[in-house]
């Protein structure tokens, strides 16, 4: 009896169908760690609170301080994840960060992977902002900004960071919202140096809420932030020689969980469609010819030009204010 072999297309289909189980269940099967295996405090005294005997942080800001933590470790690569649940109500001012940085050590050529949440006045949604730095590229800033389809202060939700030799990842609740491909033309600006992962809360009321108009009211205060099933998957290494040999079946794994199925990239394109309110490959008013990373998608352009119509190309400036690409003077937040 001749055995029936399978068509091309349902092989592929087969394989994708593979690759998205194994993604969509990747993070579910990593070990969630307690404060004290994972992480030191960052700063804040007792404005960081744990809880669940150590399985969650509540990291809080007031007119005293702010407060974070950071990995104990460096990692070159790795999965990154936290279900994070942010403070209600006003929070104009506020920013909780979830990001990636070496900065501590490599002071002028510095990596950083962020996701930024921008707080608002009440009534208003929370924005999130993800960012790229590569070797101290701070002159090019790779920032997009999207609203959410949840209220992230009502319950936690999962936020993840992938990052391989070959591109980085930012997801919500396991959906991807950006990806980011190392290309040729980018040289040295894809971060790859060993990196500490961090997470703060602290006041940006300078720039994170409309440019500075809106600023942290301390009258809301505390302004709490709250952490659990942290997540940290990767390649640790050395702190002095920031080498390791032992991360073969890590990178192996970090690349196949990096696969996009059909389905999870028709989310991501939903997501984008619908959300995204700021892309630096469109900012006309900052790079008068797009960042050599950048793929232009026309559709994506011209619903961004509507959105914005004078930083993405048409209309004018009327107050003459621009974007400010670096940490300590971050480009203005949407307009409200």
């Amino acid at each position: 009896m001749m055995m029936k072999l399978p068509s091309v297309g349902s092989s592929l289909s087969l394989v994708f169908t593979l690759i998205s189980a194994f993604v969509s269940g990747f993070g579910k099967r990593l070990p969630i760690l307690s404060f004290d295996e994972g992480y030191s405090q960052l700063f804040g005294d007792d404005n960081l609170v744990l809880h669940r005997d150590g399985k969650a942080v509540h990291l809080s800001l007031n007119e005293r301080t702010g407060s974070g933590f950071v990995s104990q470790d460096l990692y070159l690569h790795g999965y990154f994840s936290a279900s994070i649940k942010l403070p209600a109500d006003y929070t104009a001012g506020v920013v909780v960060a979830f990001y990636m940085s070496n900065g501590d050590i490599f002071e002028k050529n510095h990596d950083e992977i962020d996701f930024e949440f921008l707080g608002n006045i009440r009534g208003k949604d929370w924005r999130i902002q993800t960012n790229v730095y590569g070797n101290g590229s701070t002159s090019v800033g790779r920032e997009e900004r999207h609203n959410l389809w949840f209220d992230p202060a009502d319950d936690f939700h999962q936020y993840s960071i992938l990052w391989t030799d070959s591109q980085i990842i930012f997801y919500i609740d396991n959906i991807p919202i950006r990806e980011f491909k190392r290309t040729a033309s980018m040289g040295g600006d894809f971060p790859f140096k060993p990196m500490s992962l961090y997470t703060t809360i602290w006041d940006g009321s300078d720039w994170a809420t409309n440019g500075g108009k809106y600023r942290v009211n301390y009258k809301y205060a505390p302004y709490v932030a709250e952490f659990s099933d942290l997540i940290l998957h990767g390649c640790a290494v050395d702190p002095i020689e920031l080498l390791s040999k032992r991360c073969v079946t890590t990178y192996q794994s970090l690349e196949l969980s990096g696969t996009i199925s059909p389905s999870q990239r028709s989310k991501m394109d939903s997501f984008r469609r619908k959300h995204m309110t700021y892309s630096y490959c469109y900012d006309q008013t900052r790079y008068k010819v797009p960042p050599m990373e950048c793929v232009i998608n026309p559709k994506e352009a011209e619903r961004l030009k509507k959105f914005d119509p004078v930083t993405f190309g048409r209309g004018r400036r009327h107050h003459g204010k621009r974007h400010h690409p670096s940490r300590a003077s971050k480009p203005e937040a949407d307009t409200i």
